[in-house]
């Protein structure tokens, strides 16, 4: 051990480190779970005033594509790129661009919702999370649906 101090002050900076990656982790976890929570409840809600669910697409990340999955749900915002499925569940509706999931559908993973959507996005494209589903449930079935799809083809 060197006389300096310099292993001490090493040591002392790695468990600082450590320490504050813990905290950011379990402030992560605690908005997921908060945000997870304002999910269910717009589930609830959403199936308590009848909100006509439909079927999800996904798209691709170029932007040009859509396609088919398996899920139902409800798109969020406008550009139905997030959305939440008739379990729950939170999706982000991006996708590689694939042939196969022209041909055979994608499956996108659902994701732990955040408390602000779009957050570290352009400016003006970040929404708070409660916000979001407020406007949707709001809306109910008047929510628009766009005359076609980036594809071309129905939506």
């Amino acid at each position: 051990m060197r006389q300096d101090g310099s292993e001490d002050w090493a040591e002392q900076r790695r468990q600082a480190i450590a320490a504050r990656a813990l905290a950011e982790q379990r402030r992560r976890e605690a908005e997921h779970e908060q945000a997870r929570e304002l999910v269910a409840a717009f589930t609830a809600q959403a199936r308590e005033r009848g909100l006509r669910q439909t079927r999800l697409r996904a798209l691709a990340y170029n932007g040009r594509s859509r396609y088919r999955t398996r899920l139902t749900g409800w798109y969020l915002d406008l550009a139905r790129v997030h959305a939440v499925d008739a379990a729950g569940n939170f999706y982000l509706l991006t996708v590689p661009t694939s042939l196969r999931a022209r041909l055979t559908g994608a499956t996108p993973a659902p994701q732990p919702p955040k408390l602000v959507v779009g957050e570290g996005g352009p400016d003006g494209q970040s929404i708070p999370l409660a916000a979001l589903l407020r406007k949707r449930l709001d809306a109910g079935d008047r929510w628009p649906e766009p005359a076609a799809s980036p594809s071309g083809g129905p939506p």
